[in-house]
């Protein structure tokens, strides 16, 4: 059987269901309402009546889920005849807002933004908002505040990184031990954190445990790290834990696939087993990570839909540019990714 690759099946779900993906609503919990902005990928490829210049600004292109985003943002943005201009904020809050200031300088019609720190998204609404300039927010999910500042100019397209911590537990959960392998009534685990300001780490690494917990099970943390989405250094915090701990450690919470490509390479030096004598799970889906699924290599990922933030947030930005009305909010729903249905991801 012919394999597709991960994207064209991505994009041809979207043409069976887009609706069904993609919700809208007013506040920041998910809904099942059906979204204005959910045309089928046929009418997203179609030119938006006239031009528009939009800006795109990116936190990090060295961001591996960011790069898959990205390509795809521009792909969708030029298929509607806009022109693009996509910037790297080289994780640099005042590179990206040099950048922002240039884009408003330049008149763009839209600008998109993947804020480097979400701490400083009322900031950058409060340098666009005199121009009218329409934001739409990705990714990096600002605090309600900060749209409602600029309500009908300003949205926010991504997904409830509630969801894909709860996710993470529930792989954990489905394991023939569920996550306690030693049968001591007990899950020890560490956990592999990203940007300490970043919501998507914070509820990550909430929710993944709150997960167990809500089925009653008893847990302990036997060491955060703070790894800030890197491979290399979730990988030497991994080998120390491993060093420390050692078959203490039963599952291995990740809050992204690089540190979980990080982690699976010290807990092979370290001579364990995943799905043996050790669980290990991360968030996005990257190529590598779904292919260690389907080898053994890992418990799970969560599939986070770049194609499906990127359709949303260029259908975002039509309305926009074409002065309809634009909701607050636009959620596109995670989906886990076990040895079942791995192959279809890659």
């Amino acid at each position: 059987m012919k394999m597709i690759s991960r994207r064209d099946f991505m994009k041809a779900s979207a043409v069976v269901g887009a609706a069904g993906v993609l919700t809208a609503c007013g506040d920041s919990s998910s809904s099942t309402a059906a979204s204005s902005v959910a045309a089928s990928s046929a009418a997203a490829s179609e030119a938006a009546t006239g031009s528009a210049n939009v800006g795109v600004c990116i936190y990090q292109f060295a961001d591996n889920f960011m790069t898959l985003y990205r390509t795809d943002l521009e792909e969708y943005l030029k298929d509607k005849g806009y022109a693009v201009t996509i910037v790297d904020g080289k994780n640099d809050q005042n590179t990206q807002t040099e950048q922002i200031n240039t884009f408003l300088q330049q008149g763009v019609d839209v600008l998109i933004i993947n804020p480097v720190q979400t701490t400083s998204a009322q900031t950058i609404v409060d340098t666009i908002k005199p121009s009218e300039t329409p934001i739409v927010f990705i990714n990096r999910e600002p605090e309600k505040a900060v749209l409602d500042s600029y309500a009908g100019k300003c949205c926010y397209v991504g997904a409830d990184a509630r969801q894909s911590g709860t996710y993470q537990g529930e792989l954990i959960l489905e394991t023939e031990t569920q996550g306690d392998i030693n049968g001591d009534g007990k899950i020890t685990y560490i956990m592999c954190k990203g940007d300490p300001e970043n919501i998507d780490a914070q509820y990550r690494t909430e929710y993944s445990i709150k997960a167990l917990t809500d089925v009653g099970k008893e847990v302990e943390c036997l060491y955060e790290y703070l790894d800030n989405w890197d491979q290399t250094t979730a990988q030497q915090d991994v080998a120390n834990a491993l060093a420390q701990y050692g078959e203490k450690i039963e599952v291995v919470f990740c809050n992204n696939d690089a540190m979980a490509l990080g982690a699976l390479q010290s807990i092979e030096q370290a001579g364990r087993t995943v799905g043996k004598d050790i669980y290990l799970v991360g968030v996005d889906a990257l190529k590598e990570a779904v292919q260690n699924v389907v080898d053994g290599k890992m418990t799970g990922t969560v599939l986070n839909d770049d194609v499906g933030q990127a359709t949303a947030a260029a259908e975002a930005t039509q309305l926009f540019v074409e002065g309809k009305d634009v909701e607050e909010y636009y959620w596109v729903d995670y989906v886990k990714v076990t040895t079942e249905n791995a192959a279809q991801y890659l």
